[in-house]
């Protein structure tokens, strides 16, 4: 199915989101917009760094506050001090897909119904070579794993679609955590482009292999001394 989602957002823009993970959308005369920062957007014009075209996202996304490089690029630690001006909305969607890859067409297709999440159980089951000991998390493990690999607040601000299986749902996660079911996801509604996630990314599977490896070293052990 064929989408113009440069047309998309502009409506979702229009009909009032401003907003899209940390990052304030300002509408400007003429098809041009402002993104700051959203912990800047009360801050005068001049007290920000300014950049102009898409291109200049990818430097802004690149590191923390303290220069760090961001390997995810969803995680709530986008530095401050910046303003990006835009000239049209194929710039604002260019430079949206630099900070937040994907997110805007994840959305567009939530929205249709198309979007398949993905169970954590069905990634690691695809799971080959050293990262083969996924398959055997244990459920418990597994929950515990996600609602504190997933942090809302401190570890990334999607939104989740996807559960452990087909019968079993993520149950330590508090609500906020997971995305609203269309039509209540529309931006219009939430003044929000909501950041979702249908599928749990590679930090997650690395971070259950070493679950499964620090649980089967210990018992290793426990066994060699009994």
């Amino acid at each position: 199915m064929s989408r113009n989602l440069t047309a998309q957002l502009a409506a979702w823009i229009a009909s009032g989101a401003r907003k899209i993970g940390q990052i304030q959308i300002t509408p400007l005369p003429g098809d041009a917009y402002e993104l700051r920062h959203q912990d800047d957007a009360a801050l005068h014009p001049d007290t920000l760094a300014c950049s102009e075209g898409p291109e200049a996202a990818r430097g802004l996304a690149l590191s923390t506050e303290s220069g760090e490089f961001r390997p995810l690029k969803t995680a709530p630690n986008l530095r401050r001090g910046w303003r990006l001006r835009l000239h049209s909305t194929a710039d604002l969607r260019i430079a949206l897909d630099h900070f937040y890859p994907a997110m805007a067409a994840l959305c567009a297709s939530h929205l249709e119904n198309t979007l398949r999440p993905v169970p954590l159980r069905e990634t690691l089951g695809r799971q080959t070579g050293m990262y083969a000991a996924t398959k055997r998390v244990l459920d418990e493990e597994a929950q515990s794993l996600v609602a504190s690999a997933c942090s809302l607040s401190s570890r990334c601000l999607k939104r989740i679609l996807w559960p452990l299986s087909p019968e079993q749902p993520l149950s330590l996660l508090p609500p906020e955590k997971f995305a609203p079911a269309p039509p209540s996801a529309t931006p219009a509604l939430t003044g929000e482009i909501p950041l979702l996630c249908h599928e749990a990314c590679n930090l997650l599977v690395a971070a259950t292999r070493e679950v499964v490896k620090k649980r089967e070293r210990a018992a290793s052990a426990a066994a060699s001394q009994a």
